[in-house]
């Protein structure tokens, strides 16, 4: 039996979950946004938004730069730094910028065509420098903002506006390209796994070196219309929900079971010297000989 003093002792109030503050983090008068109906950016937006706050970073202390495409519109959106930029060009600015001031956290933001395409070339050579950049390539496997064309990830066999009969080319698997040219940090997520998704923004932004997020999002304007999907929802099951699984879920199963889905999480990590640590040491080595 309780005893009176326990009785008489209040119950203790259950702690309210206090709501994120995004306020801080977007530009006065910025939202709605303007991303199609359906579309995943938006989702993306927040659990970036999330993870840079997790960390703990100044605003100031952040620049984010982007290209040409629906995903490169994000930095119209926040209260960071920002640097809307060429189409494909988005890395050589961010690599000017943290060279020139390499204590700013510098963040990409770019699609799959404007990263794999027209600026692939500063892709790979990004990831093989290990400058300390946090590359997030929204893969919506289409070109959304230019009418659906074929896009460097575009799979086989899908529809597009230059590809009415079916695309023929192999596409880039972002992940493998960025590890086999020398990214430490690649990942992979999704807007539809959009808590798994802060987790992974928050780990490949505390990295040092260069971070590589492949985030699939879905285009129901265009790669889903002409796909035939049903509807946005239906897209983002197919190609998010069902089309991937978790490193963890892959342990478990055959060869056969993985066949056609991405797999999600983190795909490899490793430790080298990063870029401009390295120049700075040597222009101090120079310094001191003259």
């Amino acid at each position: 039996m309780s005893t009176p003093a326990e009785e008489a002792k209040p119950l203790a109030k259950k702690k309210k979950k206090v709501p994120f503050d995004y306020s801080p983090y977007i530009r006065g008068g910025k939202l709605p946004h303007i991303w199609c109906p359906g579309c995943g950016h938006g989702i993306v937006l927040k659990s970036l938004l999330r993870a840079v706050h997790a960390s703990g970073t100044s605003q100031n202390d952040v620049a984010m730069v982007s290209g040409i495409g629906c995903s490169s519109r994000t930095p119209g959106y926040v209260d960071f730094n920002t640097l809307h930029t060429l189409h494909g060009r988005a890395i050589t600015y961010a690599t000017g910028l943290k060279m020139a001031n390499p204590k700013l956290k510098v963040l990409v933001i770019t699609g799959d065509g404007d990263a794999l395409a027209i600026g692939g070339n500063h892709f790979i050579h990004a990831c093989r420098r290990n400058l300390d950049l946090t590359i997030l390539v929204y893969n919506n496997f289409t070109y959304g903002m230019t009418s659906g064309q074929t896009s460097p990830t575009t799979t086989q066999g899908k529809i597009s506006t230059t590809g009415r009969h079916g695309n023929i080319d192999p596409p880039f698997d972002t992940c493998t390209l960025a590890k086999a040219a020398g990214a430490t940090y690649v990942a992979r997520g999704t807007a539809y796994h959009f808590q798994e998704l802060e987790k992974i923004i928050f780990d490949a932004f505390m990295h040092k070196g260069t971070s590589v997020v492949d985030i699939i999002d879905a285009c129901p304007t265009y790669y889903g219309k002409y796909n035939k999907y049903a509807s946005a929802t239906d897209m983002m099951e197919q190609l998010e929900k069902d089309g991937t699984v978790s490193v963890k879920q892959a342990e478990k199963l055959t060869p056969e079971e993985l066949e056609g889905k991405l797999l999600r999480g983190v795909l490899h990590r490793s430790e080298r010297p990063e870029y401009s640590e390295e120049y700075g040491k040597l222009v101090t080595s120079l310094q001191s000989k003259k």
